[in-house]
């Protein structure tokens, strides 16, 4: 995968990017609780299929109704379907079938790993988002304190010989990767002349075909059981908020903030999944959760940039 020059993207986010990063992290905190309901009821990749076709449809009608309508060339089509496999086949597959073995706030906070594999896949793969110090600096602080947040017990499995934990949470391991891939490939649809919502629409779509078979073949869905309303509203939930307009926000962000930047989300989704427990669920937050909390507003802070430099103008005396 080659990607040439473009717009610096290492520059620091506007305040109205931060609100969108935000808003993304509560869409995406949300679907692990959604994906908790629905694997109860429905195998791996019925839910995937179900989520992506859905969400398929209301981007199409949303296009449709208010769009400049979708590319038909066969270069947009090529690179919408390896976004697809990319960001949504792959990492949705693993996601979750790893919630089938692991709860789902320990699925959030492996995830919470792909900026760390982004910056790395953006220095081999770009000429503008080459790793620096502060960068780096920035994201292993942020995962130290994803880290803190975890615990060690939900690594206890490990040590007692946990293999389908331990496969689950590779898994999960391998969808951060697959991301970090996807953030990187999708920077080329800006330079096409694609808009966000087309290629939110465009890889949505492609993956829905690319699942059908896949969904067929192996989950056999005509044999389950009936799922219960709960599982229905969980579905249009993941499909609705947490695929359609989570991508429309997701692909308008990374054409203006860059690559490695739109993965900080990843790192605010297990702090959203934590709140959203607290205010919808009664769970109570622990103090190593406001630690965590702190350690990854440290790791953005540092990752962002502009705390550092105000810091640096105040002691220069403004200079």
């Amino acid at each position: 995968m080659t990607h040439a020059a473009s717009t610096p993207r290492n520059a620091a986010m506007t305040g109205g990017e931060w609100a969108i990063l935000v808003g993304l992290s509560i869409l995406w905190g949300g679907s692990f609780f959604f994906i908790g309901v629905a694997v109860k009821a429905l195998p791996p990749f019925t839910i995937v299929f179900c989520r992506v076709a859905l969400a398929a449809l209301i981007l199409l009608a949303v296009v449709r109704a208010f769009g400049p309508g979708m590319p038909w060339t066969g270069r947009a089509w090529r690179a919408f379907f390896v976004m697809g496999f990319l960001n949504n086949l792959v990492p949705f597959s693993l996601l979750v079938w790893g919630q089938t073995q692991i709860a789902s706030g320990l699925a959030s906070i492996l995830n919470a790993t792909t900026p760390l594999f982004g910056v790395l896949v953006a220095h081999l793969l770009t000429d503008d988002e080459k790793l620096s110090g502060g960068r780096l600096f920035g994201v292993l602080v942020g995962f130290s304190g994803v880290a803190v947040m975890l615990g060690r017990g939900a690594f206890s499995g490990l040590a007692t010989g946990g293999g389908d934990t331990l496969l689950a949470e590779l898994a999960c391991l391998g969808a951060a990767l697959s991301y970090a891939f996807a953030s990187v490939f999708g920077r080329r649809f800006k330079r096409m002349g694609v808009s966000p919502m087309q290629t939110a629409t465009g890889q949505v779509t492609a993956s829905a075909v690319l699942l059908a078979p896949v969904a067929l073949l192996i989950d056999r869905p005509w044999t389950l059981a009936n799922p219960g309303v709960a599982v229905w509203l969980a579905l249009l939930g993941l499909a609705a908020a947490c695929t359609a307009l989570a991508y429309i926000l997701y692909f308008r962000l990374l054409a203006t903030a860059g690559a490695v930047n739109i993965l900080l989300v990843t790192l605010l989704v297990p702090v959203s999944a934590i709140l959203l427990g607290f205010l919808v669920l009664g769970e109570r937050l622990a103090p190593e959760h406001f630690a965590g909390m702190a350690l990854i507003a440290l790791g953005l802070a540092a990752i962002d940039g502009r705390p550092a430099r105000r810091l640096r103008r105040a002691l220069s005396g403004g200079r």
